[in-house]
């Protein structure tokens, strides 16, 4: 074969496996110029259009538009160039089945409603970037530009939630549920109060300061891990030293009034939503949950309250 060969339809057809009505296509559509046309009229290909409908092939099965081939072949842009571009939207498709994946299997490991599927469907196939500006509305409409240096403020800014590209069945359905929450505006509230509380000079915001201690977390974390309910007599001991931790710090307090002003205390800032937040935090981020990293503000607030309710 040499490059003043020609080539019928039916022949190039044959040698470049495509069909006869795909070449005719390329051919009106100009990316694969005829070389001539033979005396009755039929259709004519050289080498070069051998190669080019290779080229055009492997093009179109990497998901290239004709458009584009066409720039290709005419050296306005380099393969490189419309590679790097195309792989970068396999990439975002890719992203998208993992997380369509992930919703699916999240439905059917739950048994969802239709409304729940349509929702984590909705919150899912946000962009990276959408998912990052709803929690970012969350810390700037929660806590505010006078409220951005407090700790709380910049715990929730430094452990924001970030799905994965490949999220588990668990990690869709605390994501959702997540979004629920931080929409939720009586939460919103909460937080900003309790973050006010952390660094506030009050007398309550002194009181947490024991209450929320490393010395008080670390009791409270070992009675957990002993699996001692807050209700049982094996709470006791642990109460007992937390009490006299705080009967310390405020020895103006008189004894008969220390559990009372700590169970008041306990009351305003316990609220298991946050204590929930965290947790589906942790739980989208795909990180352990150690000890002594959640508010233990419930377990201590069941134990020390005399009547014993939860």
């Amino acid at each position: 074969m040499n490059d003043a060969t020609l080539y019928p339809i039916g022949d190039v057809a044959r040698r470049t496996g495509l069909s006869v009505k795909t070449i005719r296509f390329y051919s009106d559509s100009g990316v694969v110029p005829l070389a001539a046309r033979s005396p009755n009229g039929y259709r004519l290909y050289d080498l070069d259009a051998l190669l080019r409908l290779d080229l055009v092939r492997t093009l179109r099965e990497l998901g290239m538009d004709l458009a584009t081939i066409r720039r290709v072949l005419d050296r306005k842009v380099s393969v490189a160039e419309v590679a790097a571009v195309h792989a970068d939207a396999v990439d975002l498709q890719i992203q998208t089945l993992r997380l369509r994946r992930s919703v699916l299997r999240a439905v059917a490991a739950h048994g969802s409603s239709p409304e729940e599927a349509n929702l984590m469907h909705k919150l899912t196939r946000l962009t990276t970037a959408e998912r990052r500006r709803l929690i970012d509305d969350f810390i700037a409409t929660t806590f505010g530009a006078e409220h951005a240096h407090l700790d709380l403020a910049s715990m929730v800014r430094a452990a924001a939630p970030d799905l994965p590209d490949d999220p588990s069945p668990a990690q869709v359905h605390a994501w959702v549920e997540l979004n629920e929450l931080i929409a939720d505006e009586d939460f919103r509230e909460r937080m900003r109060k309790s973050a006010e509380r952390q660094t506030s000079q009050t007398e309550s915001g002194i009181y947490d300061e024991v209450l929320e201690s490393e010395s008080v977390r670390e009791r409270i974390t070992a009675a957990k891990e002993a699996g001692i309910d807050p209700l049982s007599p094996e709470a006791e001991p642990t109460v007992k030293d937390i009490v006299q931790l705080f009967s310390r710090a405020y020895p103006h307090i008189p004894d008969a009034e220390v559990t009372t002003r700590m169970i008041q205390q306990l009351e305003v800032t316990n609220d298991p939503r946050i204590e929930r937040y965290w947790q589906l935090v942790w739980a989208v981020n795909g990180w352990q949950v150690l000890p002594g990293l959640l508010p233990d503000s419930s377990w201590l607030l069941q134990a020390l309250r005399k009547d014993r309710t939860p």
